[in-house]
C-alpha cells in the first residue's frame, strides 16, 4: 500500500520540481535584467558627471576627484585675489605710496628695497666705542646679516684712510673688518677730525650709489639707537616724497675761540646777517 501510494504522488512532486525552477530562472533573469540597467544607468550617471567637472573646471581630464576640483576651485578663487590686489598696489604706486621693505625688479633680476641704512661715523682709536656699540644695540656676524633681509635695516661703521695709507691705523681697520665685516671703508677720503662734515657727504653718496633704500641715516659712534623705535617712526613718513629728519642750527654762531659754545665751523653758517633755511629740497636765503 505505501509502495503503491508513493508511486502515485511521484509525478505530481517531479511536475511541483520543474514549475519551480521554471520560475526560479525567471526571476533570475529579471533580476540580471534589473541590476544590468542599473549598472548601465549608474554608467551613463557617472560618464555626465565627469563631462558636466571637465566643462567646469576646464580640465582635460576624463575623471577628477571631488578633493582635485576643491582645489581647483580655490585656486582660481586666491588668482582672482591675487589680481586684485595687484591691481590696487599699481594703483597706491601710482599715487606715490611705496612700502616699507618693497621688492624692485632691475631689468632680470628682483631685489628688496631696504628701509633704512645707517652709517656709524667713527675714527681711528676709536674701538671701544665700536665694540661697546657691538655689545648693545648692532648686531653681529650672522644676526647682522639676517637684520638687513628680514627688517631692511643695514648698519656700517665709516670711516677713511690714514694719510700714511697702509700704516697701522689702516691695517688695524682692515684687521678689525676681517673679523666683524661691518665696516664701510672710504679709500678716497683721509680721515682726520677736522674733515668728518665731508665724510658724512661722502657716506651718503656711496650708500645712495651702493643700497637702493628708503632712508638713510648717519649717527657718532656714541651714540645708542633703538631699532625698533627708529623704524617705527620712519614708518610714519614714508608716504611723503622727501624728508629730512634730524637737528638743524638754530640761534647765534659764536666765532670766538674762548667762547663756551664755540663753534669751529661758524663761517659755514653766514656772517649774522642773513640765515638759511631748508624747505624741502631747496635753500632759502633770508
Amino acid at each position: 500500500m505505501q509502495s503503491r501510494g508513493s508511486s502515485h504522488r511521484l509525478p505530481g512532486l517531479v511536475l511541483r520540481s520543474r514549475i519551480s525552477s521554471v520560475m526560479l530562472a525567471m526571476f533570475a533573469t529579471m533580476a540580471s535584467f534589473y541590476v544590468a540597467g542599473r549598472l548601465w544607468q549608474d554608467a551613463e550617471n557617472r560618464v555626465y558627471l565627469i563631462k558636466e567637472l571637465d566643462r567646469r573646471t576646464g580640465q582635460g581630464q576624463s575623471a577628477i576627484s571631488v578633493d582635485d576640483t576643491l582645489k581647483v576651485v580655490e585656486c582660481r578663487y586666491q588668482h582672482k585675489r591675487l589680481a586684485a590686489l595687484e591691481m590696487e598696489l599699481a594703483a597706491a604706486r601710482h599715487e606715490g605710496f611705496v612700502g616699507s621693505y618693497s621688492s624692485k625688479t632691475n631689468g632680470t633680476t628682483t631685489r628688496k628695497r631696504l628701509m633704512v641704512v645707517i652709517g656709524i661715523i667713527t675714527e681711528f682709536g676709536h674701538k671701544n666705542n665700536r665694540d661697546a656699540i657691538r655689545r648693545s644695540w648692532l648686531r653681529t656676524g650672522p644676526a647682522l646679516k639676517r637684520l638687513k633681509e628680514e627688517r631692511g635695516v643695514l648698519i656700517r661703521f665709516v670711516i677713511g684712510r690714514s694719510a700714511n695709507r697702509g700704516d697701522s691705523f689702516d691695517r688695524a681697520i682692515d684687521d678689525e673688518n676681517r673679523h666683524t665685516k661691518d665696516f664701510l671703508i672710504l679709500d678716497n677720503h683721509i680721515e682726520t677730525s677736522e674733515e668728518c662734515p665731508k665724510k658724512t657727504k661722502l657716506f651718503f653718496a656711496h650708500a645712495a650709489d651702493a643700497w637702493d633704500a628708503e632712508f638713510y641715516a648717519k649717527v657718532k659712534d656714541d651714540v645708542y639707537v633703538n631699532i625698533d623705535a627708529l623704524g617705527a617712526m620712519l614708518a610714519t613718513h614714508l608716504d611723503k616724497p622727501r624728508v629730512y629728519i634730524g637737528c638743524m642750527k638754530s640761534g647765534e654762531v659764536f666765532s670766538q675761540s674762548n667762547h663756551k659754545w664755540y663753534e669751529p665751523d661758524w663761517w659755514k653758517f653766514g656772517d649774522g646777517k642773513s640765515a638759511d633755511l631748508v624747505r624741502g629740497d631747496k635753500v632759502v636765503k633770508q
